[in-house]
């Protein structure tokens, strides 16, 4: 699946862009800071065995969210986190950063609808 772009325009100017994954609710994509969201990460490098999942679980349960971070078996962590959407926002950010553990070479992220019943923040 391929995402598409949409632009939303003002006086035949641009004023913003998003990027639409195929599935995914639209409102969800358009969420205010406010609104509930699930965001579905996988970062890519040298992210399993230097305490990844329990720094992003950290991070995650600072900002009040629920959901999980495991590692797959190609090398990537995966981490699902529901709660409104600026800290989930926030924490995507903390994801990207430097300070991160290990070396981050790749974060690919996609937002959605929450899912009912999530308590706490695992690691798998």
């Amino acid at each position: 699946m391929r995402p598409r772009v949409e632009h939303r325009h003002a006086d035949e100017k641009p004023i913003s862009a998003r990027i639409v994954w195929p599935g995914d609710d639209h409102r969800v994509v358009c969420a205010t800071a406010d609104e509930p969201v699930r965001l579905s990460v996988w970062v890519h490098g040298r992210v399993q065995g230097v305490g990844f999942r329990w720094w992003t679980r950290a991070r995650a349960l600072e900002l009040g969210l629920t959901g999980s971070a495991s590692n797959r078996a190609d090398g990537r962590v995966e981490i699902v986190a529901q709660g409104p959407r600026g800290d989930c926002e926030r924490l995507l950010a903390a994801l990207r950063c430097p300070d991160a553990p290990g070396r981050v070479t790749g974060v690919v992220a996609r937002w959605g609808a929450p899912q009912p019943d999530v308590d706490g923040f695992v690691e798998r």
